[in-house]
């Protein structure tokens, strides 16, 4: 059985399902509740927080006739330990949100730079070529054409405003493989741009199209 159709079995309502689900994913998602919590306030990361989260994040999964579960897809290979993974990094993030204010898209990171210098290009030609709208559906769809790795990378680093270092803890890879993932989403980037006939946009263009759009980057 795919990991799809695992989850529309799940779906179904069949509680032998739920169950079984239920016991697969509930140490991966424990995990990734602890890792966040620890990595972002660790005076946080106690038993009480994480069961807390836990108990709510299944009740997110399964209320109003499974309709979260139901929005898994399996687009571009996405597994349900992924998806799911995504769904709890997400989850929990937002749980330290609501007691603790976010830090600001400006303040520097680390590696210092503001957690929405992803993209680094001073040239401001776009802007004198295409309407505002213009550019962020273009960059937009250079966003989407990225694999599901590359998108969680975004999701993490503009949207959710985590550090580099914040990123290799959280998914448990060395800086250097996080350093590597985005280089290599620059340049994918940039030639998806260039194909577009236009040079790679600013920052501020880079933030506003991903935190602009109403819908996630992840399927």
């Amino acid at each position: 059985m795919t990991d799809l159709e695992f989850a529309r079995e799940c779906c179904a309502g069949k509680a032998h399902v739920w169950q079984d689900f239920v016991k697969k994913y509930s140490r991966l998602i424990h995990s990734y509740i602890y890792s966040v919590l620890n990595q972002r306030n660790p005076s946080l990361a106690i038993e009480e927080n994480i069961s807390d989260i836990f108990q709510e994040i299944f009740v997110l999964l399964s209320k109003d006739d499974y309709r979260k579960l139901k929005t898994y897809q399996a687009k571009n290979g996405c597994s349900l330990a992924s998806w799911l993974r995504m769904v709890t990094i997400n989850y929990t993030i937002d749980y330290l949100r609501k007691i603790k204010p976010v830090v600001s898209l400006d303040q520097e990171n680390d590696g210092g730079l503001s957690p929405g210098e992803l993209i680094e290009d001073g040239s401001i030609s776009v802007l004198d070529r295409l309407k505002k709208q213009d550019i962020l559906e273009s960059l937009y769809d250079c966003i989407t054409a990225l694999g599901i790795d590359d998108r969680y990378f975004l999701e993490f680093y503009i949207d959710r405003g985590l550090s580099l270092e914040a990123i290799k803890d959280t998914l448990e890879v060395s800086r250097g493989a996080v350093d590597m993932q985005k280089s290599r989403i620059v340049s994918k980037l940039r030639d998806c741009f260039k194909n577009k006939g236009f040079f790679l946009p600013t920052t501020d263009i880079m933030k506003k199209s991903v935190l602009e759009k109403s819908h996630s980057l992840i399927p």
